[in-house]
This record gives structure tokens, sequence and C-alpha cells, in this order.
């Protein structure tokens, strides 16, 4: 080797750091590829994509031939740097501790830190590249890793290590959850809408339930101008009928159907039991995931709340299911009061009725979700009593104000701004609906 020039041992020292860079680049790339985009372009016939795939297929074969190739490209060149420095500098103990940390330096600049992270910034870019070789250096180097393996496999079970661990298990909401938030496949209104969706698991019809005191229905017992004139100012297109008091449901009006009758004589009971639909129960505490099948089986789209006595207590519809999903769609009732009001002041004026998750979605509060539905009555819970007009208090970090009280139950209340603020916080658009549902 002394014969050798030393402008072709350099030559041979770089192309080794250039090749010991290409297993780096590639095996950072091939770890760090997006499979998803990989397996989108290999269904559009992306040959490099299809090979990437094939590789990635047999992880402990493919890291097994980048890392034989890097490991054997490095000893060569830390034996070629040695040889260099002999030839520069002798065989003293300074020339060698110099020809190493050279090589140390090189290596890791050269041959590691910048291979991988150009592999990580352009993975997605480099993997199908750098797969059409180490195609064959697979063929090739196969025996070799097969039978490096052998010892790989024989440590590991020695340790009652699986390889298979973890990378098999599925994730859990919560990190699925996680993944939509916080990782980079979904944007704005899609990031908010998937994670809407997977919290659908975690909140019952009764979280988003019209309460029993603000269902509209029709008793068809009443008198029929009332009927009539109930159902000609009736907002909604289904009506639950009652027998004289609400916990007797007797069925569903379509308001639609009702048109034909008004066609005739004065519209009665009679009449509008020709066109009830069988009513249709929910237990209380039903998962919403689960209700959105059941009504899809059912072919239904309003459903009844009742507790285990029967008793009803609220009032599901599919479109209640679907705001969860995609945000508020429908409009307010003709007529029909405000949930809250903002003043000038900056306080808010709050139905005591109001769903506690409606307002943590819209003004940003902080309500536990885990007990009391509504304000009122997370409010009677937390003071053990019916509070009396103009009291104030602290509840999760608001200051509270109740301006009306009225039937042993709270009907308005002012949530005032934060001291040192004078205006409310802005209203949540339905895109970040998703990180403040609990």
């Amino acid at each position: 080797m002394d014969d050798i020039p030393l402008s072709s041992l350099f030559a041979a020292l770089a192309g080794l750091l250039l090749a010991s860079g290409f297993f780096s680049i590639a095996e950072t790339a091939m770890m760090a590829v997006n499979r998803y985009r990989l397996r989108h372009r290999a269904k559009q016939g992306a040959r490099g994509a299809k090979l990437a795939l094939a590789l990635l297929a047999q992880t402990d074969t493919l890291l097994g031939v980048i890392l034989l190739g890097n490991t054997l490209v490095a000893a060569a060149a830390a034996t070629l740097t040695a040889v260099i420095t002999k030839r520069l500098f002798g065989e003293g103990e300074a020339a060698l501790a110099l020809g190493t940390v050279a090589i140390s330096f090189a290596l890791l600049v050269f041959s590691e830190i910048t291979p991988k992270v150009i592999g990580a910034a352009h993975a997605d870019r480099l993997a199908p590249v750098v797969s059409f070789l180490l195609a064959p250096m697979l063929k090739i180097a196969t025996p070799v890793v097969w039978f490096v393996n052998l010892f790989v496999r024989g440590l590991l079970k020695l340790l009652r290590i699986r390889p298979e661990g973890e990378g098999h298990a599925p994730l859990t909401q919560e990190e699925l959850r996680s993944l939509v938030l916080e990782g980079q496949y979904f944007r704005g209104k899609h990031r908010a809408m998937l994670a809407n969706l997977l919290d659908l698991d975690a909140i019952s019809v009764d979280d988003v339930m019209t309460p029993r005191s603000q269902i509209e229905a029709i008793d068809l017992n009443a008198k029929p101008t009332l009927l009539a004139q109930q159902l000609a100012n009736s907002y909604h297109t289904r009506l639950p009928a009652y027998e004289d008091e609400l916990d007797n449901i007797v069925g569903i009006i379509h308001v639609r159907q009702v048109l034909r009758l008004l066609q005739g004589d004065e519209l009665d009971s009679a009449q509008l039991r020709t066109i009830l639909r069988p009513p249709y129960f929910i237990p209380a505490g039903t998962p919403l995931l689960a209700q959105l099948q059941q009504f899809q089986a059912a072919r239904q789209r309003l459903g009844l709340v009742v507790d285990e006595y029967g008793e009803l207590l609220g009032l599901v519809s599919l479109e209640d299911i679907l705001e969860e999903i995609v945000g508020e769609f429908t409009t307010q009732a003709p007529g029909g009061a405000e949930i809250f009001q903002r003043e000038p002041d900056g306080s808010v004026v709050v139905d005591g009725m109001a769903s506690l998750r409606l307002l943590n979605r819209k003004l940003g509060t902080a309500f536990p979700l885990d007990g009391p539905k509504t304000l009122n009555g997370l409010i009677v819970e937390h003071l053990g009593e019916i509070p009396e007009a103009g009291a104030n208090f602290r509840l999760s970090g608001q200051a509270i104000e109740i301006l009306q009280v009225q039937d042993r139950a709270v009907k308005v209340v002012k949530l005032l701004p934060p001291v040192g603020r004078s205006a409310a916080p802005a209203l949540q658009t339905s895109g970040e609906q998703a990180s403040s549902i609990s």
C-alpha cells in the first residue's frame, strides 16, 4: 500500500465517507417515511414506493443490511485513516490519536449527523430513491444478515424481549386523539371534526339532550283550537305527543303530515292519532357514538331520553349528535330565548338551564362535566341550596352573580369578566371546539 499515492488514498477515504453517509441517510429516510403517503403513491403505480414498501415489510433484514454496510464502511475508513496518518506523521502515539480524532470528526459530520438530518427532513422523497440501491444489496447480503440475525434473535430470546412487542399494539382513544390534534396529517376543520368524532364515546346523550323543561310537545287532550295553534307555530318538524302529562308520551307527530289533515274540517286529537309514529326511547347514559349507530339501524331521527324508572329526562335528535361532530348549523327558533347575552361591561348573562359543555365550548369556561349537566345544577350542587338573587361567588375559577331565581331553580346568571378585563372572551369557532371538549 506504500506504492499507492496519497491522493488516491484520500479519494478512497472520501468515497468511504460518502458510502457511510448513504447508509445513514437510507436508514433515517426508510424509518421516517410516511407510510400512508407511501401506500398512496404505490397504489398510483410509483415503482419506488412499491419497492420501499416491500423493503419495509422485512424491517429486521433491511436494518441488518444497512447496519452491516455502514459498519464495514466505517471500519474500512478507520483503517485507511490509520494508513494515511502513518504515511504523513509516522507511527507515534500522537499521530495515532490525531488520526482517530480526525476520522471520528469526519464520520460524525459527513457520515452521521448531516445525512441523517437530510434523511429525516426529506424522507418521503428519498425513501423511494434509496430503495433502488437497497433492494439489490438486500439480495446479495441476505445470507450474511440471516447468519448475524441468528445471534441477534438468540440474544433477544435470552433477554426475553419480543421484537414485535409494542409495535403492533392498537392505539388507545386518547392516543388517537393526540395523533389527530398534534400530528400533521389533518388541518383546520378536518382536524376538529375527527377529534370531535373520537370524543363521541366519551359523551352521552345526557350531555347534548334538550332538557325536559325545554321540550316542545303537544297534549292530545287539549282543545282543537289550541292543538291547531301549537302545530301552526311550531318551529320543529317532529313533535312528541302526550296525554295529560309529559311522562305519558304516546307518539311522535311529523308536522308535514298535519298539512293534509288541515284540508278537512277542524283538527282534533282523533285525527292526529291516525298519523302518530311510535315513540323511540333512549336509556340515559347511552354514548353518542352508540346512539348514532342505533339511529341509523332503527331509521330514527329523534329519541326521548328516559331514566331506569321510565321518567322522561330530555330529547335527543340526530341533528344534536351531528352538531357535536361538525359544529352548530341549526338556527335559533324564532322568539326563542338566547342561551347567553353579552353585556357592555364584558360580563355574560346566561340562562340557568344552559349546558355546561356548551358554555365551556363557546365562552372558554372550565366548568366540570363529570357531574351536573346544566349551570343551574352545578350551582345548586356547589352551594348545597337554592341561592337567592344577588348572591356572588366563584365556581371553577369563574366569578358568578345570581340574577333571577324562580320555581326553585336558578333562571338567570351573570358570568363576570376577570378582574382587569373589559371584554368577554371571544366565541370559539367550531374548528376550535376539538381542543375544548374533554
